[in-house]
């Protein structure tokens, strides 16, 4: 996936490639939803996730260039756990993109 990354007093966006999570899960949900039963569907996420740091090019003097990202070293299919990934279904996202843009091939 192509991540953007930007930092307050850096002129410009960079773009990065990095590693996610996503994809289908088996599950066995029922079709009809009972008022009172609640349901855990699974979702593929992050069973091992590592933080990579890049310093971003064209910082001036006095700006800490390092910016940290999210890589995906394994995933499996397990409960959404909302504080590390985003388990809502998105119909139509905005890509992701820079307008002055530079990729970083880590």
């Amino acid at each position: 996936m192509t991540l953007s990354l930007e930092k307050e007093g850096c002129p410009r966006c960079h773009m990065v490639e990095t590693t996610i999570c996503s994809g289908h899960c088996r599950t066995k949900e029922p079709s009809i939803i009972f008022p009172h039963l609640k349901v855990y569907q699974h979702v593929c996420t992050y069973r091992e996730l590592h933080y990579r740091t890049v310093q971003l090019p064209d910082c001036p003097a006095g700006v800490d260039p390092s910016v940290s990202y999210p890589e995906a070293l394994s995933c499996h299919c397990n409960l959404c756990v909302t504080n590390m990934a985003d388990c809502i279904r998105h119909e139509h996202r905005e890509p992701d993109v820079c307008d002055n843009d530079l990729t970083f091939h880590v």
